[in-house]
């Protein structure tokens, strides 16, 4: 249940992310004077619909979206009398800009908002997954051969198995200062270390306000790993991981949670330039194949995701998700492409620099593109935009990627 949920409750969340996308756009719209015949959540056959002013508002059946419907979007646009001297494509080129960059400008608005609440309460995550800073013991266990890779990832300690550093004294929250009087920095140094160590070694230790010296007999053991079995030294212990998340105060997750906006838009743009290389590892998993969690998903891929985020308990997740797909909407939707908005952009843009390179020639403005000369270029991207998101969708129903 807490799965179906989870599902829902994301699939809600991408709703109402669009919903507010399009309602950026009518805001900005109205602002500046342009008119804006209809403002509707969702597609397909109208369930209810009311005007206020000169706007319709309603909700659609498929709650897949939406739509504002400003008057004069082109020149192609048809308007009547009356709507002509408002019709969006005869106002300033920055005004234009504005409305249409407005949807991307929204979810990049709540992609932060969402942030921000997470650094408040649950913490921001650390994106660079965790890492080891400090030769600090977590716990101790047991030292054991390990000869195949599922040996060395079973956790368990059999029966009798020695246990080094428990024995000499070793605890949770010990600093690892020295080995052998060689200083220690890192844990990989303390890793490395002890492999190349045997028999009983003296152990600089940091305990709180004391410094201890105490002795562990290092025993030599077979260890698998992916160059070979190897004798190496073990004392049974294990790092002292950072927290997987970073709480702040209302006032310092401002700060931390603009840093934190920049390094996911720099992943996101990272993620749209690898998009096209990925798509052949998305055909292989529908095929059959392992599917790469690297590859891209759909909506229902990423409600999926969410779902199993809240039947494990981790929201953290869920909202990162979230808020990433905000923001990957909203960088993918300024592409310079028809029929996206940013494509619109481009057109806007070319047309003032075209009239301005033709003033500074002494020549009259060209007038609005005709977008039938970009019809053909359109239906294209609208055709290829079609093929993958009917590949990554069915990718995320046969061969779905799930969390480990």
């Amino acid at each position: 249940m807490s799965y179906i949920i989870g599902v829902v409750l994301f699939a809600l969340g991408i709703c109402v992310s669009v919903a507010l996308h399009e309602a950026g756009h009518m805001v900005t719209a109205k602002a500046f004077g342009m008119k804006v015949r209809r403002y509707f959540v969702g597609f397909g056959p109208t369930v209810f619909s009311w005007r206020r002013g000169e706007t319709e508002y309603g909700l659609k059946w498929i709650p897949l979206g939406g739509f504002c419907d400003i008057a004069g979007m082109t020149a192609l646009d048809e308007v009547t009398p009356d709507e002509a001297p408002r019709a969006m494509w005869r106002f300033k080129t920055w005004k234009r800009t504005v409305v249409m960059s407005a949807g991307s400008i929204t979810h990049f608005i709540l992609g932060f908002v969402v942030l921000y609440l997470m650094a408040v309460t649950m913490g921001l995550p650390n994106l660079a997954g965790p890492t080891t800073t400090e030769p600090v013991l977590a716990s101790t266990s047991c030292a054991r051969s390990a000869t195949t890779k599922e040996q060395a990832q079973d956790p368990t300690c059999p029966p009798g198995a020695a246990r080094p550093a428990q024995a000499a004294g070793l605890r949770a929250g010990d600093k690892i200062v020295a080995i052998g009087g060689k200083p220690i920095a890192t844990w990989d140094e303390m890793l490395a270390t002890v492999q190349a160590t045997s028999g009983p070694t003296e152990f600089d230790v940091q305990r709180g306000d004391q410094r201890l010296s105490l002795v562990v007999d290092v025993p030599k053991v077979q260890r698998w790993s992916s160059s070979g079995v190897k004798e190496v030294g073990m004392i049974g212990a294990s790092p002292q991981l950072p927290a997987a998340t970073t709480q702040y105060g209302p006032v310092a997750a401002v700060g931390a949670t603009f840093s934190f906006t920049g390094t996911m838009f720099s992943e996101t743009a990272q993620r749209l330039v690898e998009f096209p290389e990925r798509i052949p590892a998305v055909v292989t998993a529908i095929f059959g194949g392992e599917r790469d969690p690297n590859t891209p998903v759909s909506v229902v891929g990423a409600s999926r995701i969410g779902g199993e985020a809240v039947e494990r308990g981790i929201w953290v997740l869920f909202f990162f998700l979230l808020a990433s797909l905000n923001f990957f909407i909203g960088v993918f939707n300024l592409l310079p492409l028809l029929p996206l908005d940013g494509g619109h952009i481009a057109v806007v843009w070319y047309e003032r620099v075209r009239d301005w390179i033709r003033a500074r020639r002494g020549k009259v403005a060209g007038g609005p593109v005709d977008y039938t000369r970009l019809s053909g270029i359109t239906m294209v991207l609208v055709l290829i935009g079609g093929a993958v998101t009917l590949l990554t969708v069915t990718a995320d129903i046969v061969n779905p990627i799930r969390l480990q």
